[in-house]
């Protein structure tokens, strides 16, 4: 008998009396062996290209906490870096990149997209083989708004100005970036799953600094794009939209992007989450400073979302990514209060 993956259980609707659990970003620096092998690998960009490296930074929260799911270690630049375009990051700085102009848009090139790649697509490989049965591997991809900021900027920034100018002055650049964007993450998607993934998750990490007509051109429209293409080849992969900061736009992306299970952001609140639940999964949504914290911040936080979500289909997760100072016992205390929950 093939062994059950709860996340997958959930995604198809299920409420399980223990919900599956993993973090964003769970692979990462609060981990001291994360921090030796990244010592090892040279670059951030060599971590992410090397199988060896990238499948063992990957594994080893699966070691330490046994998660429900384990996600592909890798980062959401890599599609335009496997279109031509140049990347960088810097200590302190994060990446770096040279803004596009509306001129070169046009002149992405996807020819040796998946050849870029392959050493991505080899990593899911050995992932699947050397994960447990029961860990739900997941690939993802950057949501074509989200990527297309960093493109425009050069590098993060607060609010996203650069891309939300580009997007109100070179209105038709940006409608072609975000269909480029949305052709490759779809194709670079399907790659990971026919490698091995069982699940896919879409990050939209600054969907929330658009206005309404901004939200749907930007977020919902590639979106769906992506999830109708993924869904052409794969009918039955579940496929996870994060889009953070979307607050009272949520119910309507889950529905116009068709996406399978919504992540939720911290600043969601549980009775919002709960009316989201009706609808489908949902993943999250403890704040990420309530695990540094720890203590009563944390159980309390943690005993909220479960008396709100448990009874339903719930991936229990952070609000976003985890921080690089979370004490790992917190962690540890997380996944235990988690696993001794029942069913509310």
């Amino acid at each position: 008998m093939p062994v059950k993956r709860a996340l997958l259980q959930v995604l198809k609707g299920e409420s399980l009396d223990v919900p599956p659990l993993w973090m964003m970003r769970q692979a990462g620096r609060y981990l001291p062996e994360y921090r030796e092998t990244r010592k090892k690998a040279g670059s951030f960009l060599d971590l992410c290209y090397n199988p060896d490296f990238a499948v063992e930074v990957t594994l080893q929260p699966i070691r330490r906490f046994d998660f429900d799911a384990s996600i592909l270690f890798s980062d959401i630049l890599v599609v335009p870096h496997a279109l031509g375009r140049d990347l960088r990051f810097e200590e302190g700085r994060g990446p770096l990149m040279t803004p596009i102009t509306a001129n070169e848009v046009a002149a992405l090139d996807g020819e040796k997209f998946h050849v870029n790649l392959e050493p991505v697509y080899e990593t899911v490989r050995r992932l699947r083989r050397e994960l447990p049965d029961k860990t739900t591997l997941i690939g993802f991809c950057g949501a074509p708004w989200t990527v297309a900021t960093y493109m425009i900027a050069g590098h993060g920034t607060p609010d996203q100005a650069p891309a939300r100018l580009f997007a109100y002055r070179e209105p038709e650049a940006m409608a072609k970036l975000l269909s480029i964007l949305a052709d490759h993450s779809a194709s670079y998607l399907i790659r990971q799953i026919e490698a091995g993934a069982d699940v896919v998750q879409i990050f939209d990490s600054w969907s929330g600094v658009l206005d309404e007509a901004s939200f749907d051109k930007c977020c919902v429209k590639p979106v769906a794009e992506i999830v109708r293409k993924v869904r052409a080849a794969h009918p039955h992969v579940p496929i996870i939209g994060f889009p953070k900061g979307a607050g009272a736009q949520l119910s309507s992306y889950r529905e116009r992007t068709g996406v399978t299970g919504l992540g939720l952001d911290w600043t969601v609140p549980l009775a919002q989450a709960k009316a989201l639940q009706a609808g489908g999964a949902v993943q999250g949504n403890l704040d990420p400073l309530r695990l540094v914290a720890g203590g009563k911040a944390l159980e309390q936080g943690i005993d909220a979302i479960l008396d709100a979500l448990g009874s339903g289909p719930l991936i229990f997760n952070l609000g976003h990514g985890i921080t690089p100072e979370t004490p790992v016992a917190h962690v540890e205390a997380m996944v235990k209060q988690v696993r001794r929950a029942v069913r509310r």
